[in-house]
């Protein structure tokens, strides 16, 4: 990984990270420091001087500016999949007007879904955010092929909805209590109890019964309030807004952080992330009033951070490619828990939160023929990185293995949203086995094609990339059959058609 030095700027804390910061030529290396006498230290952040085994203030300076640019940008990996939460709640809030109790943004125009960081352009999206600091909620669910779940603002899933939930399509009662509640208190016969362990918390619902009439049934069988005071919903549809739940950058992003830290209790997992962040302003129960010097940090702690997130989610290095031979990988290399026995899955989630939104247990452990599956790659058959300015096709082979359909759709590596390429229609950024316009071979495969230049007379099975918008696809299996586990169905890498 690259190296990033600071420079200290005399008069001022301003962090630069354009040019190495100088050393002076009598400095010893840092591995060969004796940290003794007098010393002058060669640093990633320039020199720092020892007197009598002392520094003056402007060399401690220099090393606590540092520190707290590395708590920043680690803190920026560690706080991710929180931040991309509250982002997407407050503005779906803003775009739908869905920040009232009951309230549900539904997504189904290009131009809706566009909004949502790789968004399934292939079904209705149903989207509710809950606040269980007022009480808890109850949901009477409605049987039929739905997928989706309730998420925690870690985006864990406290539990599944529909096909891959409790229910199994059948449809029932649960109960979803916040962290100072006691779910003991609303046990009762055919009713699912969960606790949360944030207060705010996503209800997200796929559609996906191919019916377009089954929108109006689920809509109006479904109820949700109080316990024991459940009642119909609003669904806010036909909006056809632009928007974006992308997380900020710069100072923004700090300022959603320190925003949901205040909203939500603190887990004993996070107490070493919210000491680091205390130097920096942040702190549970105080405004966020950071000074001249934290802000200048935050802002490039922020841009570092996400500089070391976009490197793991295109070069995952803990992770292994699920071909052998190919740059796919399957998404979700971590736990639903996103902590294992020794460690907290830093590296592994922010890999996916980074690029996406939401898991439950349906995507992170999909079985045959239950849940989804997520693949993706960033790579042409060469392992060069896809650009938007050179033509690839993709082969996919015939008869995929999914009980229910296969998709893929084009994503944006700036936005991690679906792509905007000029086009109006779901199917100018996702193609799969219910586009009606998809042209098959003989034999049943497809190829697709993606760059600037349409193949003639193969426009609709085409994907047009623009200006340098790097891009990147999830090729989504729906209901996965064996042939996927078992890897006897294979896709090959994106070939290159100069």
């Amino acid at each position: 990984m690259a190296t990033f030095p600071v420079l200290l700027i005399t008069g001022a804390a301003l962090l630069c990270t354009a040019a190495p910061a100088a050393v002076a030529q009598d400095a010893v290396p840092l591995d060969q420091a004796t940290l003794s006498g007098d010393e002058a230290i060669a640093t990633p952040y320039g020199t720092v001087k020892l007197e009598d085994s002392y520094f003056g203030e402007d060399d401690s300076q220099v090393l606590f500016d540092a520190m707290d640019l590395q708590r920043a940008a680690q803190a920026y990996v560690w706080s991710t999949p929180l931040v991309s939460m509250t982002t997407w709640r407050d503005a779906q809030g803003e775009a739908f007007g869905t920040d009232e109790p009951g309230a549900f943004a539904v997504l189904e125009t290009l131009r809706e879904k566009r909004g949502i960081v790789t968004a399934n352009l292939t079904t209705p999206y149903i989207f509710n955010f809950t606040d269980l600091s007022n009480g808890p909620v109850q949901i009477d669910y409605p049987a039929g092929q739905t997928a989706g779940g309730v998420l925690d603002m870690w985006q864990r899933p406290v539990f599944d909805l529909g096909l891959t939930g409790p229910d199994a399509g059948e449809g029932a009662t649960y109960i979803v209590v916040g962290p100072d509640d006691d779910p003991a208190e609303y046990e009762a016969d055919g009713v699912y109890v969960y606790q949360s362990a944030t207060n705010n918390v996503l209800v997200g619902i796929r559609i996906i019964d191919p019916d377009p009439a089954y929108y109006d049934t689920f809509v109006a069988d479904y109820r949700m309030g109080g316990v024991g005071e459940t009642a119909t919903s609003d669904f806010v549809r036909g909006r056809d807004v632009e928007w974006s739940a992308t997380a900020p950058r710069g100072l923004a992003y700090w300022e959603k952080l320190a925003a949901i830290v205040n909203a939500e209790p603190v887990r004993e997992i996070d107490k070493p992330w919210m000491a680091m962040l205390v130097p920096l302003g942040i702190a549970k129960g105080e405004a966020f009033a950071p000074t001249e010097r934290q802000r200048e940090i935050l802002i490039e702690g922020a841009a570092l951070g996400e500089l070391m997130a976009r490197n793991l989610q295109v070069n995952p290095r803990y992770a292994e490619v699920w071909w052998e031979g190919t740059s796919w990988y399957k998404s979700f290399d971590f736990q639903i828990a996103q902590e294992t026995d020794t460690i907290q899955q830093i590296d592994q989630r922010v890999t996916w939160f980074y690029e996406a939104v939401a898991s439950t247990e349906g995507m992170v452990n999909p079985q045959p023929r239950q849940g989804q599956v997520y693949m993706t790659s960033k790579r042409d058959q060469n392992g060069d990185m896809l650009r938007a300015d050179r033509n690839y096709t993709l082969h996919v082979p015939a008869d995929v293995p999914v009980g229910q359909f296969w998709s893929v759709t084009l994503y944006s590596e700036d936005t991690r949203r679906p792509y905007d390429n000029g086009g109006t229609e779901i199917a100018d950024v996702t193609k799969g086995s219910r586009t009606e316009s998809l042209q098959a071979n003989e034999d049943g495969s497809v190829d697709l094609y993606f760059g600037p230049d349409a193949p003639e007379g193969m426009e609709s099975n085409h994907f047009r990339t623009v200006g340098d918008d790097g891009w990147f696809v999830y090729f989504r299996l729906y209901a996965p059959e064996e042939a996927f586990f078992d890897k006897s169905f294979r896709l090959d890498d994106f070939q290159r058609v100069e």
